[in-house]
């Protein structure tokens, strides 16, 4: 059974960056796909990024693409999202999520087995 726990929330400035981890802290990724997702205030969950643990295959959201990067650690076992150039409607929670039914390309949030407990980004002026 894997459990995820997301981590790096926090406040910034315009044009700053953070690094988000998301962190198998029981189980693998070895069989998953691996995706960010965000959610504002009042709003539905969005797909932010993904990424494939076997083939690497990486897929953007076209808000993210240029800015945000999905790295991960075979070693420590967690997927990253990188993001730069932040801006004040960044200022959302994200939450990883994972399955092995998961598209690469704009999957649908809150449908996988895994998944954690969120992580807030405040972007401020």
């Amino acid at each position: 059974q894997v459990q995820l726990v997301e981590s790096g929330g926090g406040r910034v400035q315009p044009g700053g960056s953070l690094k988000l981890t998301c962190a198998a802290s029981r189980g693998t990724f070895s069989t998953l796909t691996i995706g960010w997702f965000r959610q504002g205030p009042g709003k539905e969950r969005e797909f932010v990024a993904t990424i494939d643990w076997q083939d690497r295959t990486i897929f953007y959201s076209d808000g993210a693409k240029g800015r945000f990067f999905i790295p991960r650690d075979n070693g420590r076992k967690m997927v990253y999202l990188q993001m730069n150039s932040l801006k004040l409607n960044d200022t959302v929670v994200y939450y990883c999520e994972a399955g092995s039914g998961m598209k690469i390309k704009n999957p649908p949030p809150g449908r996988y087995r895994y998944w954690g407990q969120g992580t807030q980004i405040i972007v401020y002026s």
